[in-house]
């Protein structure tokens, strides 16, 4: 594991919200692994261009490389996956450092994208040439690209969020289902989404608490926020931004009333929670619900539903980069390209769920249909299209997973363990910085 380096105060990247929850992050191959990539398919003469990624980009289950070979009958895709970020990243950065072992194509999560730009751009290509700014959001495409104009990533998705609860168990504690109404109760204010839940605690079905876990809580509120970790100069603010402060106090209260499961997001017992139907509400971007889908029951499937969250935010989202001392830059970058389009990212949509970073895919087919099997017939690509399009631009800092991870497993965590929100808060900040200073 690379240790962790004393933040850069330079000025950071302006983009939405961002930082992607512990487990759905990126993969590249492992320290020391000399990339084969630079060369022919095995003696067939076609040209290999391989991707190192993480987690679930979905685009060879989307079929989108064989797609894409079709159309280019010279060229041969392989891709190599690290199941998460925290395995990934630390490799990427050695590997962007050394100049050596990486990938044709690398991904880059939306949490390190400006660690990368601010450090690791000069090893990277201009992706500008390639994909066109117009199809992006702008706040995703700024993520991306330095203050001198060079545009590192082309973004794949974006994480808007959204509200999933459970119909089912929503009826038994005598509150709405319909999802208009379910909205209504909390709109504009996550006070008012907590006050739900205390609604719910008082006639929840046995076992089952409002929400699955603190960490979902708190981050859902920080995605709303305009300003969270740093400001616009590069500054690290967390301990005197009021709206950091505001959503842990509110998380910790929401734990103290027994509100929240008290699991880990993305570990084995959180998973339980899932297929066991412990929880009626967690915090959803688009994303989420494959993940919901893989860990329930089949007797689960249509009885999630989907609503607006209190506030718009974005949670998630990753880009592809073009190393410069690959041997195939031009058609990696022409891949990169074509797999972020929105006719791509569209039926990546259709088929994997992963929300569209390109505005132009909101009216495609794929998206404006968009079902998923856990939703039944919420119209899910609608209601993601109005989160991203209503998401606040955020300054993300080099530094942010870092800071959020303190927050929620050095934190908030503990408050459902027993610990007070002022302990709980104390140990967050020391673990913070401690990790930051070192």
């Amino acid at each position: 594991m690379r240790a962790p380096t004393r933040i850069r105060r330079k000025a950071v990247v302006l983009a939405t919200i961002a930082s992607l929850g512990a487990g759905l992050l990126a993969g590249c191959a492992d320290d020391g692994e000399d990339s084969d990539s630079n060369s022919s398919d095995g003696g067939s003469g076609k040209t290999t261009i391989t991707l190192g990624l993480f987690g679930t980009f979905g685009f060879k289950e989307a079929g989108l490389y064989d797609e894409y070979m079709k159309l280019n009958p010279d060229i041969s895709i392989k891709e190599n996956v690290v199941e998460r970020n925290e395995n990934y990243y630390p490799a990427l950065v050695n590997h962007l450092t050394t100049n050596s072992g990486l990938m044709d194509i690398q991904g880059v999560e939306v949490g390190n994208i400006a660690e990368v730009v601010q450090t690791q751009s000069d090893k990277l290509l201009d992706l500008s040439k390639y994909g066109k700014e117009s199809d992006y959001l702008d706040w995703k495409w700024q993520q991306a690209t330095t203050a001198e104009g060079q545009t590192i990533g082309l973004g794949t998705d974006v994480g808007p969020m959204a509200i999933c609860y459970r119909t089912d168990l929503f009826k038994e504690a005598g509150l709405p289902t319909d999802r208009e109404e379910v909205a209504k109760l909390w709109a504009g204010d996550w006070e008012k989404f907590v006050d739900v839940g205390r609604d719910y605690q008082k006639n929840a079905p046995s076992g089952t608490t409002f929400m699955d876990s603190p960490g979902g809580l708190i981050n859902a509120i920080l995605s709303s926020e305009k300003e969270k970790f740093y400001d616009s100069s590069g500054e690290v603010i967390y301990k005197t931004n009021p709206a950091v402060k505001a959503a842990f106090d509110l998380t910790a209260a929401a734990a103290e009333d027994g509100l929240i499961g008290n699991q880990t997001q993305f570990q084995p017992a959180w998973d339980t929670t899932i297929a066991n139907s412990k929880f009626a509400a967690m915090s959803c971007p688009p994303w989420m619900l494959g993940y919901i889908k893989g860990k329930s029951k089949p007797e689960s499937a249509g009885k999630w539903d989907v609503a607006q969250a209190p506030k718009s935010g974005n949670w998630g989202g990753s880009f592809l980069s073009v190393p410069k001392s690959g041997k195939n830059t031009e058609e990696a970058a022409k891949l990169a390209a074509w797999l972020t389009a929105p006719e791509q990212q569209a039926k990546l949509f259709g088929k994997q769920g992963s929300f569209p970073s390109t505005p132009a895919a909101y009216t495609m087919p794929q998206v404006v249909d968009g079902k998923n099997d856990m939703t039944g017939d919420a119209p899910i690509g609608e209601i993601f299209a109005e989160a991203a399009q209503n998401s606040p631009v955020q300054v993300i800092g080099p530094k942010d997973q870092i800071i959020q991870q303190g927050l929620t497993d050095n934190g908030v965590i503990l408050v459902t363990q027993g610990k007070s929100p002022k302990d709980a808060w104390d140990n967050a900040v020391k673990t913070i910085d401690n990790n930051l200073d070192q």
